[in-house]
């Protein structure tokens, strides 16, 4: 059986009838509307919205309605639809789908490429399969695009790209699909640019490419998923669902009863004699060495007052928010501080939660073997023994906060919380003459099991060690 491309409209878009020869065709991003429709005309739109056809069906149903007259319509309004990156490819082999391009960018452009028979051909590093529903997706984070993979040997293909074939290699070991139907399904992997052309050397353009070969998988994945361009679905496409699952509270209940009552500052007395702003952000360095004297649990207390305090609570439609002393996106405030003190006046050593709302420590756990892993891996992201270090504060983030209104943005817009939270960290500590240091990197498994909270719900994404400020 002859191998076909069939044209369609994406699955998230729907016809709206508003008379006989009036029709709006809407999706999540684009609306367009289309009058005085001939019934040809109408018919190949519900057709493109339905099953989908090609474009020799297209064009023999709206001239067996309609008459030729009417093809240059057809034409355009095709042309309309691939210009808004709303239409779909499908190559069919055999009678069966075999896979199916959608664009997932308003920047994608279908183009018919040209596939040599003797062309080698090889997987892009980029490219990943993972399951959507009940489809295997391919995607790659260099596309504005990805294919559903819709039949097993589609897959199997896949997988022989994983070194360079060929489509004549390729077509031996699948004689049911013809040689026509392969180049087909290579002209949608590179429409994907999940495979690239093997030069003679035995190079592809990504590894010639310097800039593209120093990004990692995961990092250029991350940007790619996180930033318009290459993807839209930054927020839950069904407020429905979103309005039934309310986030958790803005502020997390306490975790123990073995609470500290911290030193609340004058705000107004310090406004009066704090070091002017601009001489905070001149004077703000990393500091790792500490005075022989550790914080004491005043200065802690002041440090957390003006940095991570909740200041007030409101009720929205969409739940509770609130004001705090960095902003947050929304003011959903996902992320949580927790306190490691190794050597603080007036504070056992331990692990506590601080509870912004009452501006209280609530001990989780004494010194343990969980704990003093925390500081080891403190003290050697600064290459210091963890015994010197005085408090360690580890950042974590309630991931309900955000993931129940985000989506492809929700991580993203977490770990520039981060860094806010850090560089208000700084500039706290600055105005204070104490000594900060923010982390890069820590270990979010560790940080979990030491505090007791689920992995997938609650854990550390980023750690700030504080002390007093040597005078040398």
């Amino acid at each position: 059986m002859s191998q076909s491309l069939i044209l369609s409209l994406k699955r998230n878009i729907f016809l709206l009838e508003r008379s006989p020869d009036e029709i709006d065709v809407r999706s999540p991003l684009v609306n367009l509307t289309f009058k005085q429709l001939t019934p040809g005309l109408l018919a190949a739109l519900k057709t493109l919205a339905a099953d989908g056809a090609t474009e020799e069906e297209l064009s023999d149903l709206v001239v067996k309605i309609d008459g030729e007259a009417e093809l240059p319509k057809l034409y355009y309004y095709l042309q309309k639809f691939s210009d808004r990156s709303l239409l779909c490819h499908t190559v069919v082999a055999d009678g069966s789908p075999l896979a199916t391009i959608v664009p997932i960018s308003r920047y994608y452009k279908f183009d018919l490429k040209k596939i040599a028979t003797n062309q080698s051909y090889v997987l892009s590093r980029f490219a990943y399969c993972r399951k959507y529903k009940e489809q295997m997706v391919l995607e790659s984070p260099l596309s504005y695009a990805q294919i559903i993979l819709q039949d097993s040997r589609s897959t199997a293909i896949i997988t022989e790209l994983v070194k360079p074939s060929s489509c004549g290699e390729i077509n031996l070991k699948f004689p049911n699909i013809s040689e026509n139907g392969l180049q087909m399904f290579f002209i949608l992997l590179l429409n994907a640019q999940a495979i690239s052309e093997v030069k003679e050397r035995g190079k592809i353009q990504e590894e010639e490419n310097i800039k593209l070969a120093q990004w990692s998988f995961h990092d250029l994945l991350f940007h790619a998923r996180s930033r318009l361009g290459r993807h839209i679905s930054f927020y839950r496409d069904n407020s429905g669902i979103l309005l039934e699952n309310k986030p958790p509270s803005v502020v997390k209940e306490k975790m123990s009863i073995d609470t500290i009552n911290l030193y609340k500052p004058n705000i107004e007395k310090i406004n009066e004699t704090d070091y002017p702003f601009s001489l905070v952000l001149e004077e703000r360095k990393t500091i790792r060495n500490y005075a022989d004297k550790p914080i004491t649990d005043k200065q802690l207390g002041e440090f957390l007052y003006r940095s991570a305090r909740v200041k007030s609570i409101k009720e929205t439609e969409y739940g509770e928010r609130s004001s705090r002393p960095y902003p947050s996106a929304g003011a959903d405030y996902e992320l949580e501080v927790y306190v490691t003190v190794n050597n603080c006046e007036n504070i056992s050593p331990g692990i506590y939660h601080y509870c912004p709302k009452e501006h209280q420590l609530c001990k989780l756990a004494e010194k343990n073997s969980k704990v003093e892993a925390l500081l080891q891996g403190a003290g050697d992201a600064v290459r210091e023994s963890w015994e010197s270090l005085q408090v360690l504060i580890t950042i974590a983030a309630r991931f309900q906060r955000r993931n129940w209104q985000y989506e492809a943005i929700a991580y993203a817009t977490t770990l520039k919380h981060v860094g806010i939270l850090y560089q208000t960290f700084y500039l706290v500590a600055t105005a204070m003459d104490l000594a900060p240091c923010a982390l890069s990197f820590g270990d979010s498994d560790l940080f979990a099991a030491a505090v007791g909270t689920d992995y997938y719900a609650e854990t550390s994404v980023g750690e700030f060690l504080l002390g007093s400020k040597s005078t040398n």
